[in-house]
């Protein structure tokens, strides 16, 4: 395939993908007009109300203004922060959109058309680039100079996948800034820049913790590659990259968690927050293996206490064998 072949046929595959985003925002969310929660769409809006109208220690703790049961925050901090800039970007738009307890529900299109539009402008700033450079960084990793077929269907598995699409345009998440933060990380570490690849990571996992599936790959990819080099093992070099590694994680963490680093009740309040373990598996709503495993075995008949060691168990065990692989 010709530079310029490959030059048109990206352009078409990310203009193809954006306009597919734009035509699914046209249509419905899920839980629109169904009182009392809404649905989705609102538990985004109703983050984004209460991260620019109430103080920062409140976000995550039951308070009169911060009801847990309607839509509590249960996402990592950079999800928090990312609901604050937009809220403070509907303000601007129209601050009946976050308007404190007054916005609950609130079915509008100008609203609808502006929280659509936040979702897309994930995609384009964050979401379709980063999947352009983890491809890019995989056809460079396999030593191929230019742009193929396969590397073409590749990205357009990731730019059109009707799971990711449908889920954020259509039912209203922004899944798209932790995959895309993935995939950043991906990519950086495949072109060997390991410290940077390790930033966008903890990026990732601060925005959702649905990135923790992926955690132990990374985790033992870069162990090993701290004592992993061309010119043989050396110890106290690998020790060395490990100390940076571990450092600028901690770091990042330590900035994006600051706000409730003073205090030993705020820091594991916001950890009850996002790992609701007093849930359960069964939650409604949300299928997952174990409710298929339940069906052979009563599962259900756990408390919550030994379904989150179960659950630990199993998919420890589970992962075990890959992550071996990437050690050694």
């Amino acid at each position: 395939m010709t530079a310029l072949g490959g030059c048109l046929s990206l352009v078409t595959l990310v203009a193809a993908g954006i306009l597919l985003r734009a035509t699914v925002s046209l249509y419905s969310y899920s839980g629109h007009g169904k009182r009392p929660m809404f649905g989705d769409f609102e538990a985004q809006r109703h983050w984004q109300e209460v991260t620019v109208n109430l103080p920062i220690a409140d976000w995550y703790r039951n308070t009169t203004d911060n009801d847990l049961l309607y839509w509590g925050l249960d996402y990592p901090p950079l999800t928090a922060y990312h609901s604050f800039l937009v809220g403070k970007w509907a303000q601007l738009q129209d601050p009946k959109f976050v308007e404190l307890h007054k916005s609950r529900g609130i079915t509008n299109q100008g609203h609808k058309r502006f929280m659509r539009n936040t979702v897309l402008l994930a995609d384009l700033l964050i979401y379709i680039p980063a999947v352009l450079l983890a491809c890019h960084a995989v056809r460079k990793t396999i030593h191929r100079e230019s742009a193929t077929g396969v590397d073409l269907l590749f990205m357009a598995t990731a730019i059109l996948y009707p799971g990711q699409l449908l889920i954020d345009n259509g039912h209203f998440q922004y899944n798209n800034i932790s995959l895309g933060f993935a995939a950043a990380a991906i990519a950086a570490i495949l072109r060997n820049r390991n410290l940077l690849g390790a930033f966008f990571f903890v990026l990732a996992l601060n925005y959702k913790q649905m990135e923790l599936y992926h955690a132990l790959p990374f985790f033992f990819y870069l162990l090993a590659s701290c004592f992993k080099s061309t010119k043989g093992f050396s110890l106290g070099s690998g020790l060395w990259k490990l100390f940076k590694l571990g450092a600028l994680v901690v770091a990042t963490f330590a900035v994006l968690w600051s706000p409730w680093l003073g205090s030993v009740d705020s820091a594991l309040q916001v950890l009850h927050r996002v790992f609701p373990v007093a849930r359960g598996v069964f939650e409604d709503k949300v299928s997952n293996v174990w409710c298929i495993v339940n069906v052979f075995v009563k599962l259900r008949n756990f408390d919550n206490a030994h379904m989150a060691i179960v659950c630990l168990t199993c998919t420890l065990f589970a992962v075990l064998p890959s992550c071996v692989h990437l050690l050694f």
